[in-house]
């Protein structure tokens, strides 16, 4: 008997605000380092002006990044896909144009995760699920901020959320924020 493995996370309401995790693959830690970070920044950005999307909060942690979105345009999946090509491309063209002292194993490790022979050298940086979670009432939203927001506390980077830049933690905090969010509930 054989059995297909679903992780039962779907977006099925593509313009709700959905609570999302964005992981590396391998658990490899990329965004170690500000460009990459600021990489993910300009592209929240330009998903916003470009794309209808609401960024609501969102951490980016070493090897993985936490948001709550809305796609205005009820298409979701498609802004999801199209943020995750882009920066996947991003990602490598930095790693092969800039000083990273790791770049032989991080195309090494990201052309392993493509599942492709190393003559093929494509790379993939993302996994596929992204984890989505509707926000179906606000004790939910403020449940999955709140998570959001205390992963550099519990990661034992900083002591106080306020204090990662990184975060939208400084936006709900009335604080100078790195990016600007737009605010889900008052």
């Amino acid at each position: 008997m054989s059995y297909e493995f679903s992780e039962g996370y779907h977006i099925r309401n593509q313009g709700a605000p959905h609570y999302l995790t964005f992981t590396i693959e391998g658990w490899i830690d990329l965004l170690s380092r500000q460009i990459y970070k600021d990489l993910l920044l300009e592209s929240f950005t330009y998903c916003k002006k470009n794309k209808n999307l609401e960024v609501h909060a969102f951490v980016i942690m070493t090897n993985h990044v936490h948001t709550i979105w809305t796609a205005k345009d009820n298409n979701l999946s498609d802004v999801i896909r199209d943020f995750k090509t882009f920066t996947s491309k991003s990602f490598i063209k930095i790693i092969n144009e800039t000083p990273e002292s790791r770049r032989e194993w991080l195309l090494h490790m990201f052309n392993f995760y493509s599942r492709q022979t190393l003559a093929n050298k494509k790379f993939k940086i993302w996994t596929n699920d992204n984890h989505p979670e509707e926000i179906f009432s606000q004790d939910f939203f403020y449940q999955k901020l709140l998570y959001i927001h205390q992963n550099p506390v519990r990661a034992g980077i900083v002591y106080e959320e306020i204090d990662y830049m990184y975060s939208s933690a400084t936006n709900y905090a009335n604080r100078k924020s790195i990016f600007e969010i737009d605010f889900l509930l008052a």
